[in-house]
């Protein structure tokens, strides 16, 4: 089954209470209905969400209200959010939980400032890519990272939260424990690891119960992941009633998850299993709060995730490229347009592929790859009559452009085999996005994954815990020369990038998107529908788009580029595109694997608007 071509969500989630909007129609797939068409012609899915307390943007309608009670009952939007990815851990558990790895973008309104914090772990220190091929560490009992999103969380809250843990989890806890119906989503990624999952029993022992999978409407119930819930929570109430403080409590939640039973547990499995964490690998985590990535765009400030995510430097880069056109006379939907968007692709992502890693084993020239001179120099290489063939890197300190590397292709070596394509790794390369503001003014935007779908595909032994696989070829380099190649210790690439944008000093946007590959390469064509083509959120996320994908990879120059086109952009375009070079393959008119949610402030009346993606059937709600 293709995930992209669901015809329909069969649940409508109904809410209880007057105060609550729900955008969403029964829209999954390739079959969307418009319900208005924009000036641009573009097909626009259902309206925007407004809100006037908060908002919530995410995948799902129950992890979507679970924000919303959280901010209805007080919290903030931190607070909101760890609600959020919670229940997303429950209903959603292919593509993320707090058992995953990602990134989270923070506006924290008393300071009028933007925080990027680092919720990734690092591969087992155990790793050893003469010993251990790719197809043990895609999957498995020898794949994953140590597991950050909780961690990370527990750090956010101390910093900026109100709420309890025991609060913020309560709603995830009761679906995990009491079950939950499957969904037509959740069914399809199911399906679509069946074969896998059945080979670890205990995956199947949760995710095929009776033998076999749940089918839709079926209950499916987590009870291991509710029991570890209940220990994180018993950790701070203990720690509360003994007189500790709110952070203290928070703290003696995270000790558990990482040096305390809870981690003894997940390595005694692991170790009974011939897997490679140890202790050392869950005490030596901690999150990492950095500087988010910043340029200013056409008057507006962009913020969004640094190492060790390699699609802000996409967003960057490419808008910083592109920002030497008028965009107005191109014209949006022409093929002069595609054609540009998917020459910036490319050369951001020839530097990228070459130069970001985890920055405690390389330094990245970070200043020099988002300096405008450096886009300046790159940008000559761009004809707007020939497509390129995927370049070399520049030298970003030298502000020199190259063409190829000096290197050839032949003269890589690798301790992987080499069988992998970026189709390979793109078609199965999932995750997922949402956004909160509250009525305070904060806003989060988060991106978290499980890497591939269902991660290793392993539940760890009774935790209930399902672990990135950031071991995989993809979020590592296949190449021993490259930056990226895995390492003991190092944390791997993710392509995350939730994105805060600011107008004049103040809060304009904020989104995320989830789709591999490719995520950068959507979040750049977003931030374009908004700013330069000044499309509402919910008509710049449903908008048409375009993928560029590389064989074998993009670490490779001269791969072979394909642009991947939604069938909604017309075939005249297609056919003009292929004139100036580029191999075009045509999509569905919703085909794109990316799903994107955002929220946006009307500037003219300081009101907030939520977008949530049809291609996932993304549901928006406002309080």
């Amino acid at each position: 089954m293709n995930e992209r071509k669901l015809n329909k969500i069969v649940y409508i989630f109904i809410l209880s209470t007057i105060f609550v909007l729900v955008a969403a129609l029964p829209v999954l797939t390739v079959s969307a209905r418009a319900i208005k068409t924009s000036y641009l012609g573009e097909l626009n899915t259902r309206p925007g969400v407004i809100g006037k307390y908060g908002l919530v943007s995410s995948v799902n309608a129950f992890s979507s209200q679970a924000g919303v009670q959280i901010l209805m009952k007080g919290g903030n939007a931190i607070d909101a959010a760890v609600a959020v990815n919670a229940v997303l851990q429950v209903v959603d558990p292919a593509m993320t939980g707090l058992d995953g790895n990602g990134f989270a973008t923070i506006y924290w309104a008393p300071e009028n400032k933007v925080y990027n914090i680092n919720m990734t772990g690092a591969v087992p220190y155990a790793v050893d890519p003469k010993i251990h091929t790719p197809e043990d560490l895609a999957m498995g009992y020898k794949a994953g990272c140590v597991p950050g999103v909780f961690g990370g969380w527990i750090q956010a809250m101390q910093k900026f939260g109100t709420m309890s843990l025991a609060e913020v989890l309560e709603r995830a806890i009761d679906y995990a424990e009491n079950g939950q119906p499957v969904s037509e989503v959740m069914y399809a990624w199911f399906k679509n690891s069946e074969s896998i999952i059945a080979i670890f029993p205990t995956s199947a022992r949760v995710f095929m119960p009776n033998g076999r999978l749940p089918e839709i409407g079926e209950m499916i119930y987590m009870k291991d992941l509710a029991n570890t819930f209940k220990k994180l929570v018993a950790a701070e109430q203990m720690a509360l009633a003994q007189g500790k403080s709110r952070n203290e409590a928070l703290q003696a939640a995270y000790d558990r998850f990482y040096k305390g039973d809870i981690a003894q547990d997940v390595v005694q499995f692991y170790q009974e299993n011939d897997g490679l964490f140890t202790l050392k690998d869950f005490a030596d985590y901690e999150p990492i709060w950095k500087e988010p990535l910043h340029i200013n765009y056409r008057g507006y400030d962009i913020y969004t995730t640094p190492s060790t995510s390699r699609s802000g430097y996409e967003l960057t880069m490419q808008a910083n490229l592109i920002e030497g056109f008028d965009l107005q006379e191109i014209g949006y939907n022409t093929s002069d347009y595609w054609h540009l968007v998917a020459e910036c692709i490319k050369l951001a992502k020839a530097d990228i592929y070459q130069y970001v890693a985890d920055e405690a084993f390389v330094d990245i020239p970070t200043e020099a790859m988002l300096s405008k001179e450096y886009a300046d120099v790159r940008r000559e290489l761009i004809d707007m009559e020939k497509a390129m063939t995927y370049p070399g890197p520049g030298i970003p300190e030298e502000l020199k452009a190259v063409a190829q590397m000096k290197t050839s292709i032949q003269s890589f070596t690798t301790a992987y085999n080499n069988d992998f394509t970026e189709e390979d790794v793109e078609e199965v390369c999932f995750t997922t996005n949402f956004n909160v503001v509250d009525r305070f003014g904060n806003a989060v935007s988060s991106t978290p994954t499980h890497g591939d779908l269902h991660g290793t595909k392993v539940i760890v032994g009774n935790t209930g815990l399902l672990f990135n696989n950031g071991t995989r070829v993809g979020s590592v380099a296949p190449y021993e020369d490259n930056v990226n190649v895995i390492k003991g210790g190092k944390i791997s690439l993710l392509g995350n990038a939730p994105t805060m944008i600011m107008k004049d000093g103040e809060l304009f946007m904020l989104y995320g998107v989830a789709g591999g590959e490719t995520i950068g390469q959507v979040t750049f064509q977003i931030l374009l529908n908004v700013i330069d083509f000044g499309m509402g959120i919910q008509e710049a996320i449903d908008a048409a788009r375009c993928e560029v994908t590389a064989q074998p990879n993009f670490y490779l120059p001269g791969a072979d580029t394909t642009l991947r086109l939604e069938s909604r952009i017309p075939e005249e375009i297609a056919k003009e595109l292929e004139e100036k070079g580029h191999k075009v393959s045509i999509l569905p008119e919703f085909g794109g694997g990316n799903m994107a949610h955002g929220i946006l402030i009307h500037p003219e009346h300081k009101t907030w608007e939520a977008g949530s993606d049809p291609r996932g059937g993304g549901y928006a709600i406002g309080w």
